[in-house]
């Protein structure tokens, strides 16, 4: 599916700041012009749809798709999250951040070490907290850890693992971009995020990251407070 730059701004301190993802696709990618510099729309064209970016799953890689869908570009790959599994522990002979088969199946310092690199910072949700204080225009997406059952072929086992699911606002309109999914899933405005959140927490084995820039972060404006 073709993939489309999407803002992730937010207001700090009275001023608009780009995330850094979004500033280094402005940077590289060129103007749009019509067919003559400085022509109109003609009436009778229409805006097409956003273009949402969604990863399929494949192997235990959910934590990789849920990066790249949560950043809406493919910027993360299995052998990009095994060198951060290196990274993180150099000196341990099996490596505890990833699938000891070697198939993904990477924890949450995989996915707080990859954004970082990236300028970003993910801030755990204090799941006792009413949503109502989540301040989503600050946030640039969310990374949810659910548990999922676990199927063998058409065959549904009973069991669960963990998995890793991309929740990101495309043109106004937030997605469910779980990679499980054969597409996106519309969500709605922000009432609707927030009822999906709701049902996701009242699970009780889920985990709520808030994909953000490092300003929002310091001045933890990703929470309403009053």
């Amino acid at each position: 599916m073709r993939k489309r730059p999407v803002p992730g701004s937010g207001k700090v301190g009275g001023a608009t700041r780009r995330d850094p993802v979004t500033q280094r696709r402005e940077r590289r990618s060129p103007p749009l012009l019509g067919a003559e510099e400085g022509m109109s729309q003609a009436p009778e064209a229409r805006p097409s749809p956003p273009s949402v970016y969604h990863e399929r799953q494949r192997l235990e890689l959910c934590a990789v798709h849920a990066l790249n869908n949560v950043l809406q570009e493919k910027l993360f790959s299995q052998e990009a999250a095994d060198e951060i599994c290196k990274r993180l522990a150099p000196d341990s002979r099996l490596n505890p951040h990833r699938s000891l088969l070697g198939t993904g199946n990477y924890d949450v310092n995989v996915i707080m070490a990859a954004l970082q690199g990236l300028g970003l910072a993910a801030v755990w949700w204090d799941r006792r907290r009413p949503l109502s204080q989540l301040a989503l225009p600050q946030v640039l997406g969310l990374i949810l850890n659910l548990p999922s059952p676990v199927s063998l072929g058409l065959l549904s086992l009973p069991l669960r693992r963990r998995h890793w699911v991309a929740l990101r606002q495309v043109d106004g309109i937030y997605y469910n971009l779980d990679s499980k999914l054969r597409a996106p899933e519309a969500l709605g405005n922000e009432d609707g995020v927030r009822t999906f959140l709701a049902a996701a927490l009242a699970q009780g084995l889920c985990e709520v990251l808030l994909v953000v820039t490092k300003e929002v972060e310091e001045a933890g404006c990703w929470l309403h407070t009053s």
